[in-house]
């Protein structure tokens, strides 16, 4: 799935909205969240849907039962489960629960060049290798006047407290290994980026969740000190696209 608007032409940044597009056609409360990869959604006229979840976390916050909901469909007859659930409405806002889409607006924004500090690099690849078993999100390349490579790892983001989001929602040995892969990697020369992309539009900045998982908050802040940039930006969603809302200071 592409960008829908922004898609950088050579020679400058797009101009307009940058947005990701999405059909979450099917709409109910949710019911329930279990094994965490199912759900089950209850629609108006009363069918009830298991849906797969594509969120291994722990949705903190979120999980409330009779909350509105949006689930995206697969025509895929390999697919025990038709539907996808994409979004939970708490409040007035659209949270984003699709983990993988996270990846798909940061590349987005790479590619319109609307993230300012990751502008004007020529060559994008996604998910490579770095080594010891260790993927990284994006490898960045052909920056004028800079020959690193920049590895950039994306994480995203649902759990807030007020206005302030919060990573992770739960204790993540997996983001804890990233942070001290991207250290290591900014320590052998190479530029390395942590981005976290909120998918949420209620939030006014970024900050690790040192009461979930305080070595994972250790970990940032020491890849932090080591050279690794920590970036984030925000993301409107909403049933029919999930749009780029601009960059969002982090406070370590």
């Amino acid at each position: 799935m592409g960008p829908e608007v922004g898609a950088r032409a050579r020679g400058g940044p797009a101009r307009g909205p940058l947005s990701v597009p999405l059909r979450a056609d099917l709409e109910g409360r949710l019911l329930r969240r279990y094994k965490r990869f199912f759900a089950d959604v209850e629609t108006a006229e009363g069918e009830k849907w298991t849906v797969h979840c594509p969120n291994p976390g722990s949705m903190r916050g979120l999980l409330i039962p009779g909350a509105t909901v949006r689930c995206s469909r697969a025509d895929d007859p390999r697919r025990k489960l038709r539907h996808t659930l994409e979004m939970i409405r708490i409040g007035r806002t659209w949270v984003g629960l699709h983990t993988g889409r996270a990846n798909a607006v940061a590349e987005c924004a790479l590619a319109a060049e609307a993230l300012p500090e990751l502008a004007g690099y020529v060559h994008r690849k996604r998910e490579v290798a770095v080594g010891g078993g260790s993927r990284m999100d994006f490898r960045l390349d052909g920056r004028s006047g800079d020959p690193r490579p920049c590895w950039l790892e994306v994480k995203s983001v649902t759990l807030a407290e007020g206005r302030t989001a919060r990573f992770p929602d739960s204790v993540t040995a997996r983001g804890r290994r990233h942070a001290e892969t991207l250290a290591s990697l900014a320590t052998g020369g190479a530029r390395a980026v942590m981005l976290f992309v909120v998918q949420r539009a209620d939030c006014l900045r970024v900050e690790p969740a040192d009461d979930i998982d305080p070595a994972y908050g250790a970990a940032l802040r020491a890849a932090a000190d080591g050279g690794v940039e920590v970036l984030a930006m925000r993301v409107r969603v909403s049933p029919r696209n999930l749009r780029f809302d601009g960059p969002l200071p982090v406070r370590l």
